[in-house]
């Protein structure tokens, strides 16, 4: 009982610390978010401005904005600790490195995925997005983008400390976020046309917890790898 205490406090304490330092450093944190805007922007001005081909493409710009800025702020989920020691400190501690690397991960969305999920609501109104739309696309967003910092961080883990590991990390994570991108634009698109999205937030549902099971456990193990 008092191991799973101190594990608890462990992570409490790492997580309470990683959501304060990134509230620190709040420009860190905006340039996701004008990122998302920037890149979503773009789609009104390549495709005109008439109203159906923004409900059209909205679920489109919307994921893949979202998809696009989250990649941009993994590289910063291990890399600030390894610079100045505490990564090495982590690996030495007596709890268990799965439950801390975990903590890391979940303040690494609450810091980015909860703002990327508002904004994305801003854009739902700019591109005119279907008022039925709007709580499936919050639904895809809630399931969708855990998993992009779930997978995000093992591949951060592998390249954490290598020079140029910000591009590395763009050219292997894109393919593997795919999946996700199909089915929760999949699902926005039938929300607007009234079809069933069943299947689609069953899948993302199933990523998410197979991710959650899996992914702290492959991110610690690629740490160990690196820095072992």
């Amino acid at each position: 009982m008092n191991a799973q205490a101190g594990a608890m406090s462990a992570f409490l304490a790492v997580l309470r610390r990683d959501l304060l330092i990134g509230l620190r450093h709040r420009g860190e944190l905006a340039n996701p978010l004008v990122f998302y805007l920037i890149v979503a922007a773009m789609f009104p001005l390549a495709i005109g401005s008439r109203p159906e081909s923004l409900r059209e493409l909205a679920p489109v710009a919307i994921w893949l904005g979202a998809l696009l800025a989250s990649t941009l702020s993994l590289d910063r989920v291990f890399h600030a600790d390894y610079e100045d020691g505490c990564l090495e400190q982590l690996l030495l501690s007596h709890h268990p490195l799965t439950q801390l690397v975990a903590a890391k991960i979940l303040a690494h969305w609450m810091l980015t995925g909860i703002p990327l999920m508002a904004t994305a609501l801003l854009l739902g109104v700019m591109f005119q997005l279907p008022s039925a739309a709007y709580a499936p696309l919050i639904i895809t967003l809630l399931l969708g983008t855990p998993v992009l910092s779930l997978i995000g961080a093992v591949l951060a883990a592998l390249t954490v400390g290598l020079r140029g590991s910000g591009v590395l990390l763009a050219l292997l994570i894109l393919p593997l976020y795919i999946p996700v991108l199909i089915f929760s634009v999949a699902a926005v698109s039938n929300a607007s046309k009234g079809l069933s999205i069943a299947a689609e937030l069953y899948f993302l549902a199933a990523v998410l917890v197979l991710s959650a099971t899996l992914m702290p456990l492959a991110a610690a193990a690629s740490l160990r790898v690196r820095l072992g």
